[in-house]
Order: structure tokens, then C-alpha cells, then sequence
């Protein structure tokens, strides 16, 4: 079948609609899964923490030793070592002021007041982070709300929790490397989705689906931001326990991949951009659509990389097959200025593209030809 004449219709998926759609589970057995080992690690930490603080030390409430376990390490998605320790930090601020006060004036709805005021003024001042100085406040009042007896009984089970909690996100860590590389395929699904939206447009010359391209382009920032977090994450707790540390260069190959993507990510809006504009004529532009379709190859097979490395080679080489096409005055030679602009906006998506693949960037940037 000639170029010209596959098919660009866009690949549709069913869609639950009536019942089936509020009575979805789906979503929810999914949510399950992934906070699985989450669970299991609040279990055991806040568990083992407030059965240190009961029958080593004797304490008969440790609530505070399982509170700030649970609490420091959540359900969030970002299981740093250091986001962890902050937390464990902000609380025991809190446990410590409202402790240290309730020895002197005892307690009662002043001294409430007081406590939390001085608590989240001295939070503020120590971290610029907002969440620090609430959960300082909270676990002021959980003190100032419950029994001592002993002084500073209650820090000292707060200090078991935190140690519980960095010990667990060390020996019983979260998988660094599943969330992030699902954050990475979630961008790369949608990078396809905008680019081949941006091939239909150029083939039929259609300035409506131009324009549903760079909405979608514009719609990537986002997941860009997520694959980072998720990345940042992955590496703090791969550098941190001791099981996971093997994952690291793997983690720092795929960081070196989302780098690249948010420059690519960039240069296709901009690439989207001109194509909204050279559409407005209605005239089909099926050599320009083609460089986008095969670049968009390049990228899938990129995409594919993140589970299995071997499929890196094949990417290079497709990426460098287009790069070497990458002249517009050769591709189009009686072509207007802005189908020319089209041509040499994908020339630095094709060179960010092959440095994710771990090719220098001179080299990257030699591969394409000179104009």
C-alpha cells in the first residue's frame, strides 16, 4: 500500500459507559497494587517501632512511636530518604516544644494555643516547606492532647518512630524503578498519541487535527514533571538501601532519557506550532508527515528501552536514519519558508532523541547534514 494511502484514522479504545462505569473496580484493585509494598512497610515499621518503645522501654502508650512512623513514611508517591527524614524532623519539632512546655505550664486551652502558635512559628522558621510546620502542629496537639509519664517520654518515642521509619525505607524499600519507568511510558504514550496526531495533520493537510497536535503537545508538561518526581524518588532510595543500590546506573540511564524528552517534548510544540500555520491551506504534506512518522518510530523504540536496554541500538540506528534526511532544502526544494521551518524544527528533537539513547551530543548533532 503506497504511503499516500495507509490509513490515519486514529486507534480508538472501548469506553465503559452506564453501570459498567460506576461499578468499575478496575482502578481501585490497581491502586491496591501499587501501595501494596507501601503497606507492608507502614505495617511492619510503625509495628516494630511501637513495640520497641512498649516493652523495651517500657513505655505503656507509645502512640507517638507508630504516628510518626506511619506518618513519615505515607502513601506518597516520593519515598526519599530525605523526604522521609524532614518529616520525622518537623514532627519531633513538634513533640519537643509541646513536651517542653506542658513540663513547665501543664496543660489546659492556653497553653494549647500557646503551644501551637510558638510550634508553627519555629517550623516556619526552620523550613520553608509548608507541610513541615502542620505536621509539627499536629503532633503538638496529639501531646499536648495525651498523658506523660515521664518528661520528654513522648520525644523519645517519636525519635524510635523516625529511626523505624528510615530503617524500613532502607530494608524494606518501595520498587524505585516500577513507578518511575510507568510515569516514563505514560509520557511516551502520549508523545506518540501528539506525534501521530501531527502525522495525520500534515498527510491530509487538515489544520483542525494541527491544532488538536499542539493541544496535546501542550498536555506533556506534566507528565514530564511526574517522570521526574518519580525518578528523584527512585534515585534517592536506590542510593539509600543497600538491596537496590545495583538499580542505580539503570535509574541514571532513564533520568539521562527524561532529560532528553523535556527538550523533546519543547521542540515538538514548537514543531505543532508550524504546523498549525502551513496547514492553513489545506494542502497535504505527506513527505514532511513521513519524517514525523519515522521519528516517531525512533521514539517508540526508545520508549521500549526503559524495560529492556537491547532495544537501544535499533533506536539509534532509526534516529540516525532520519537525521541523515534532515535537510529541508533537499526533502523540499520548491517547498514555502514555513513547511522548511516544519523540517528544520524536528532536526533538534531528532538530536535530543539519539543523546537518550547515550550518543554524545556533537556526535548527535554531527549526524545531521549541514545547511
Amino acid at each position: 500500500m503506497p504511503e499516500s494511502a495507509q490509513p490515519t484514522a486514529a486507534l480508538t479504545v472501548p469506553v465503559k459507559t452506564g453501570w459498567r462505569a460506576r461499578f468499575d473496580l478496575t482502578p481501585n484493585v490497581e491502586r491496591l497494587r501499587i501501595s501494596a509494598i507501601a503497606i507492608v512497610q507502614i505495617v511492619v515499621a510503625a509495628t516494630v517501632a511501637w513495640s520497641f518503645a512498649r516493652y523495651v522501654l517500657g513505655h505503656p502508650i507509645p502512640t507517638l512511636a507508630a504516628s510518626v512512623t506511619v506518618t513519615s513514611l505515607g502513601l506518597v508517591r516520593d519515598a526519599r530518604p530525605k523526604r522521609v527524614l524532614i518529616t520525622v524532623i518537623g514532627m519531633l519539632v513538634g513533640v519537643l516544644i509541646a513536651d517542653g512546655f506542658s513540663m513547665v505550664a501543664g496543660t489546659g486551652w492556653w497553653q494549647m494555643a500557646l503551644v501551637l502558635g510558638s510550634t508553627l512559628l519555629v517550623a516556619r522558621f526552620l523550613s520553608s516547606y509548608p507541610p513541615f510546620a502542620i505536621m509539627a502542629a499536629v503532633q503538638a496537639i496529639v501531646v499536648m492532647s495525651s498523658p506523660s509519664i515521664s518528661p520528654f517520654a513522648r520525644l523519645i518515642d517519636g525519635v524510635v518512630g523516625g529511626i523505624a521509619a528510615l530503617l524500613a525505607t532502607a530494608l524494606i524499600p518501595r520498587n524505585p524503578r516500577r513507578e518511575e519507568v510507568r510515569d516514563g511510558r505514560a509520557l511516551f504514550n502520549a508523545y506518540a498519541n501528539a506525534g501521530g496526531t501531527i502525522v495525520q495533520a500534515l498527510r491530509r493537510g487538515d489544520r483542525h487535527r494541527a491544532t488538536r497536535a499542539l493541544e496535546k503537545a501542550r498536555g506533556l508538561g506534566p507528565l514530564v514533571d511526574n517522570w521526574k518526581d518519580a525518578l528523584d524518588s527512585a534515585l534517592g532510595v536506590a542510593g539509600f538501601s543497600p538491596w537496590l543500590r545495583r538499580q542505580r546506573p539503570e535509574l541514571q540511564r532513564h533520568e539521562q532519557v527524561r532529560q532528553a524528552m523535556d527538550y523533546v517534548v519543547r521542540s515538538t510544540r514548537m514543531v505543532a506550532r508550524n504546523v498549525v500555520y502551513v496547514t492553513e491551506d489545506g494542502v497535504p504534506r505527506p513527505v514532511s508527515a513521513a519524517i514525523v512518522r519515522d521519528i516517531m518510530r525512533g521514539a517508540d523504540l526508545l520508549a521500549h528501552s526503559l524495560e529492556d536496554i537491547t532495544f537501544l541500538p535499533a533506536a539509534r540506528e532509526a534516529l540516525l536514519g532520519v537525521a541523515s534526511r534532515l535537510d529541508p532544502a533537499i526533502l523540499m526544494p520548491d517547498a514555502s519558508l514555513g513547511d522548511h521551518q516544519v523540517i528544520a524544527g524536528m532536526r533538534p528533537i531528532v538530536v535530543d532523541l539519539l543523546t537518550a539513547t547515550g550518543m554524545p551530543a556533537a556526535e548527535a548533532r554531527a549526524a545531521l547534514p549541514h545547511i
